[in-house]
């Protein structure tokens, strides 16, 4: 009985076999895969950064030149304000203006103005047909009173003060800088290319919100 019954427990050496068969060939695609797998997600990370960052799109910059942008609504971009005692250097900072890629509009009034209007008229025309206004405080403009006309007049236009009024500081002392303009930060003219540069970003920043402003409005 003792032997019979040991016989029946027995395993059959083809079962055994079979399972060391079975379990080696699946042994074998579990460690490969496995190993596939650790590559692949040792990987992965990279591929899905490759990935993403060329599915990403930059963020384009506002376009103040297109055919429907808010920048068109007034026929300048800038209006220089100077005494005429500034006149050299004001040619130079509209050249400058002019000649960037934006091609700024810019009035000068020596240039634009229409011949036998009023000077009272050319200057508020001036002023509301621009986006921007910058205001060239020298000695001479502190004593021209048309300076100081239109300088009130543009204040009238935007009261708040939002980047539209651009003071810059030249050959006068802090203390002597009008008192109508001392909630307005200005641009200390030290080095003219830098102050140039300053004005055009000053500008070009403006013209940017404007044009977001009103696309947000739209939407």
């Amino acid at each position: 009985a003792g032997w019979f019954r040991r016989l029946l427990h027995k395993p059959k050496p083809s079962s055994v076999e079979s399972l060391k068969s079975s379990h080696s060939a699946s042994s074998s695609p579990s460690s490969s895969s496995s190993s596939s797998s650790a590559k692949s997600s040792s990987s992965s990370p990279s591929t899905s950064l490759a990935t993403s960052s060329i599915s990403l799109s930059p963020v384009s910059a506002v376009d103040i030149s297109a055919s429907d942008s808010p920048r068109w609504d007034k026929s300048y971009d800038v209006c220089i304000c100077h005494s005429e005692g500034d006149v050299e250097l004001v040619s130079e900072l509209v050249s400058y203006l002019e000649g960037q890629p934006e091609s700024f509009r810019c009035f000068l009034q020596l240039r634009d103005a229409v011949p036998g209007s009023a000077v009272v008229t050319e200057l508020c025309d001036a002023v509301q047909s621009s986006h921007c206004w910058v205001m060239l405080i020298t000695p001479g403009f502190l004593q021209d009173p048309w300076c100081r006309y239109q300088m009130h007049q543009a204040l009238a236009e935007a009261p708040m003060a939002n980047g539209r009024t651009i003071p810059v500081l030249k050959d006068v002392d802090r203390k002597d800088y009008p008192r109508e303009l001392r909630n307005i930060y200005y641009i200390y003219m030290a080095l003219k290319e830098k102050s140039f540069r300053q004005i055009r970003d000053t500008v070009m920043h403006y013209l940017q919100e404007l044009c977001r402003s009103s696309t947000k409005s739209m939407e």
